[in-house]
């Protein structure tokens, strides 16, 4: 190994490092409001329609944040969009702390929504460009399985009631963040984008141009399916356990072992596309998705031995399946435009954020069981799948294509 080459490889792994902390950050702080959330309806009388506004605001922030993150990175490099990321939700997280009316908590709610989506796109270009290209699909999991064990973090916390007061879980996640910017400016790489006259013409034409449009589509399609499923699970977990006869600790427990099966489910995922059969391999994580969200829906009531191994597979799966996402999404893209078009994923992906848990509270008021509202699911993922294995195959092809002609 050269000289040249141990000194990329250094700047590699502390980028890699640096954008794992970041991530557990970014999954803590995702969670910080529904671990609040009782402390939050005691202190402020909140209705529940006004708690809907306000676990909602993040996630509409989140749909602009991805947007804007993603030009950000492309235009003023990663590391500068990552910081600033940080910046925005770090500082408006400690605002949400201090937010003493509901209308002064929903808007720092949002702010800090804006900022959390604006990070996303950064950290998985720079976790994608940290690496050989080989090796981007791991690296890109390996960054997102912080973003679960910063859920769990946050869902233990809440558990063993360690924050004294609805304000201290914001405060906390909000100093982290700006605890990270310096390290991040001295320690990582710029990650600078080239660019060039035809730069912004690229940047239109490599997704929507035609030959680039079913790819751009298929990606968005796959985000948009896979994130109703995540987020109806994260959100509605607990009460589905609830309302199957567990206790609200068993509920709560499950959400940490949840989190942190999505973590080694995140891994297993990243390495799996960059192995030699990835459609086949990603085929084959969604079918365990769809046997585990089963394994859920047919729980024995009062077996918490169950609850917690069916959590954990869940967890594994739906966080492995979005790992896959995630990797693939980078990959799909040229350098000069991948912070764009990962953020617009990334922002349609949110919307089914959104419709996820409003479809899941709709359906259980009108009646539907857990059980029920749990094999809905069922058909939802198996889109998600076939689009993914599609797409994969699809960047294949294009790969050999592009092989095909350098040879030739």
């Amino acid at each position: 190994m050269t000289e040249a080459t141990q000194r990329h490889a250094g700047t590699g792994t502390r980028a890699l490092v640096l954008v794992f902390l970041a991530a557990i950050i970014e999954g803590f702080d995702l969670q910080a409001a529904g671990v609040a959330v009782p402390k939050l309806v005691s202190a402020f009388g909140l209705s529940p329609s006004q708690l809907g506004v306000f676990l909602s605001s993040a996630t509409f922030g989140l749909v602009i944040g991805a947007l804007c993150g993603g030009v950000i990175a492309d235009r003023f490099g990663r590391r500068n969009g990552l910081a600033l990321s940080l910046v925005v939700f770090g500082l408006f997280s400690i605002g949400t702390a201090f937010s003493d009316t509901f209308e002064h908590l929903v808007a720092m709610r949002f702010l800090t929504g804006v900022g959390l989506g604006g990070a996303l796109p950064n950290l998985i270009a720079i976790a994608a460009e940290s690496v050989s290209p080989e090796r981007r699909g791991r690296a890109v999991a390996i960054m997102y399985a912080g973003v679960p064990l910063g859920g769990a973090l946050a869902s233990l916390i809440a558990l063993l009631g360690l924050h004294d007061d609805w304000g201290s879980i914001f405060l906390v996640g909000g100093i982290l963040p700006l605890l990270l910017v310096m390290p991040l400016q001295l320690m990582m790489g710029p990650f600078r984008v080239t660019r060039d006259a035809k730069a912004q013409v690229r940047r239109r034409d490599v997704l929507m141009a035609p030959g680039a449009l079913p790819q751009t589509l298929m990606l968005w399609a796959a985000f948009f399916f896979g994130l109703i499923v995540v987020y109806l699970l994260l959100n509605w977990l607990p009460q589905i356990l609830v309302s199957l006869g567990f206790a609200r600790e068993t509920a709560s427990t499950v959400q940490i072992v949840f989190n942190i099966g999505g973590a080694a489910g995140a891994i297993l995922g990243g390495r799996l596309l960059d192995g030699n059969r990835p459609a086949y391999s990603a085929a084959l994580c969604f079918i365990g998705l769809m046997l585990a969200i089963t394994s859920l829906a047919m729980l024995p009531a009062g077996n918490v031995a169950a609850a917690l191994a069916a959590g954990t597979f869940v967890g594994a799966t739906v966080i492995g399946v979005q790992a896959l996402l995630y990797g693939i999404a980078p990959q799909c893209y040229p350098t000069e435009v991948r912070g764009t078009g990962v953020g617009l994923a990334v922002s349609v992906g949110r919307l089914g954020s959104i419709v996820g848990p409003l479809v899941a509270g709709w359906l259980l008021a009108s009646g539907m069981g857990p059980q029920q509202l749990l094999y809905t699911l069922l058909p939802i993922a198996a889109i998600c799948g076939t689009t993914t294995v599609i797409l994969i195959l699809h960047r294949n092809g294009k790969t050999r294509q592009a092989v095909s002609r350098s040879l030739g």
